[in-house]
């Protein structure tokens, strides 16, 4: 049991997951749970896909853990949340069954694996005109993990993000941030440092890497670890080239690996997991804004080669969503090996003091504290003018909160103005002219951003009106948070675009994850969690981790059906 190679699968299993995911794992670990024999099948050489580049928030209301910072939410302001929010975008049946499983199958993560998670005293949710939005309790995150009992596997989950880290290669959370920045203006932040930076050192000496990890990694890597202790089985570097049937149902899987190919019998079900099509050149085309560029944050590994065979079965693709999938803004930077690093602007930048965010004209086009979402469907919806923008800042702002890939702090600016990822000017005028943006529009902008500033109110587009939004700026700078002068020369910019960071489109299901055909009947023992199910918010982006937190709450609905079918099929056959 473990991590194997394809020569010691078993003949047949209870339950099959393909992809190995915060969801696929969920998946595997609750049909395990329920006594299934489960075999996981990942297609590259790590384990975690996306989930493990991730922040790792799991938007999952009610939960005790969440609770004990909300006790005031309730199932009625929850619902009513998402009606508004989510509308008919999504399926309501669909939104209810995640409502009804969520506490418990947060419950049963923590009390019965090495799953953890801790509340933050204040993570609100996005989108605040709709009613009884919260500042915390409904989204919650992994406790970091310890994974140096793990061994050799450690090995196996996906690395993080360069840009993400720190001393080439520490990583890092939103604690450590904060303690980082203030190290040397508090002891408890100094000694908080001394002592990730000293354990980074160890492990660096001792295994070859950081063996803490946070967010989505640790999220992954408790998965991963508790289906071991259950004994799950783990595949990678294999390949499922065919879905089989038999008296109706899905009953076995093809799998190659290594030059070799086997037959499994599956007795339950076969859970997909694989993250969706995001990494599909044609289901790109058919399914993606024509104007979206291929370059994504994303893991690779999802290029929508099961959704064929799916398709084959008579699986069919949710309609009527707001959005086909999940975006943010992106800029990106040649590394020193060659690869392309792609760094998404999720909130260390946009929404600080000192920036302002700028159309290919130099126009403001947008309320830059948006989510990232309602920041990339902006661009996406703008016309020629927002295929691209840029965000602008001064000297004292890129000094004190970064700028993309320009750490926060004092980073050293020289490699990143070498290579081009950051344009300096003496001035607003030459900015505008090494940014190809009109120099009249963008002293226009910069000097509505420095009367905002003064006034503490954005009158153009309402940045920092809401209290997410002043909750990603800095608390220090006045009563809005967001705003401040753009006045410091030298003048920086950075070019950002429109990424897609995950599929909204995707399966149609019953509300055990089993799909269904466009007749509306259920293909029997075929499932699909996290990316590869129709997103239950329909494209909308209402609360942090609202991919993760369905994608946990759908595997542990799936891998129980999956794994209590398994039981009925085998009676069955004894039976017979």
């Amino acid at each position: 049991m473990g991590d194997i190679g394809i020569s010691e699968i078993a003949k047949g299993y209870d339950v099959a997951v393909i992809g190995s995911g915060a969801s696929g794992l969920a998946a595997a670990v609750f049909a395990a749970l329920e006594g299934a024999r489960v075999l996981v099948v990942e297609r590259t050489e790590h384990v975690g896909g996306t989930s493990a580049l991730s922040g790792g928030t799991v938007w999952a209301p009610l939960t005790a853990t969440g609770q004990s910072v909300n006790a005031g939410d309730s199932r009625e302001k929850v619902s009513a949340f998402l009606d508004s929010a989510v509308g008919n975008f999504g399926d309501r049946a669909m939104r209810e069954a995640f409502l009804d499983a969520a506490p418990e199958a947060i419950a049963t993560l923590e009390a019965k694996t090495q799953v953890a998670f801790r509340p933050y005293p204040k993570h609100p949710d996005y989108e605040w005109d709709h009613p009884h939005p919260t500042l915390r309790g409904r989204a919650i995150e992994p406790v970091p993990f310890d994974t140096r009992a793990m061994g050799r596997l450690r090995d196996a989950i996906r690395p993080p993000i360069p840009e993400f880290t720190v001393l080439g290669g520490m990583n890092i959370d939103r604690v450590d941030i904060g303690h980082l920045l203030n190290r040397y203006r508090s002891p408890a932040s100094f000694a908080h440092v001394a002592k990730i930076v000293a354990r980074y050192m160890r492990d660096r000496a001792v295994y070859g890497r950081h063996t803490r990890l946070v967010m989505g990694a640790a999220l992954v890597g408790r998965l991963l670890a508790s289906a071991m202790d259950l004994g799950v089985d783990l595949l990678r570097n294999a390949e499922v080239t065919a879905l089989e049937t038999a008296e109706g149902r899905v009953a076995s899987l093809r799998i190659s690996a290594g030059g070799s190919s086997r037959q499994i019998r599956v007795a339950g079900g076969v859970i997909l997991a694989t993250g969706g099509f995001g990494r599909s050149a044609a289901r790109r085309r058919d399914h993606l804004p024509a104007q979206l560029s291929p370059d994504s944050p994303s893991a690779p590994g999802h290029d929508g080669r099961l959704h064929d065979l799916a398709e084959g079965l008579g699986a069919v693709y949710g309609e009527g969503a707001d959005q086909p999938a999940f975006w943010a803004p992106v800029s990106t930077r040649t590394r020193a090996d060659g690869t392309l690093a792609v760094f998404p602007h999720f909130v260390l930048d946009r929404s600080k003091p000192g920036t302002v965010c700028v159309d290919l004209e130099g126009r403001r086009f947008v309320n830059e504290t948006r989510s990232y979402h309602a920041f990339g469907k902006a661009m996406l919806e703008g016309g020629p003018a927002t295929r691209e923008a840029w965000i602008v800042t001064d000297a004292a702002a890129i000094a004190k909160y970064g700028l993309g890939m320009v750490r926060p702090g004092g980073d050293d600016l020289t490699p990143y103005l070498a290579d081009g990822y950051l344009t300096e000017a003496a001035s607003l005028a030459e900015l505008a002219a090494k940014t190809g943006t009109d120099p009249d529009s963008l002293a226009a902008s910069v000097a509505a951003i420095n009367a905002a500033a003064e006034a503490g109110e954005d009158a153009q587009f309402g940045r920092g009106s809401t209290p997410y939004q002043q909750h990603n700026g800095d608390p220090k700078a006045g009563a809005n948070p967001t705003l401040g002068p753009i006045a410091a020369a030298p003048f920086y910019a950075v070019k950002i675009k429109p990424a897609d960071i995950g599929t909204a489109k995707g399966f149609r299901s019953d509300t055990s994850a089993q799909l269904l055909r466009a007749d509306g009947s259920a293909i029997e023992g075929l499932y699909a969690v996290g990316n590869d199910l129709n997103s239950i918010m329909g494209g909308t982006y209402p609360g942090p981790g609202i991919t993760l937190g369905p994608g946990l709450v759908f595997g542990s609905i799936a891998g129980r059906h999956a794994a209590a079918r398994a039981s009925i099929t085998k009676g069955q056959d004894v039976a017979a």
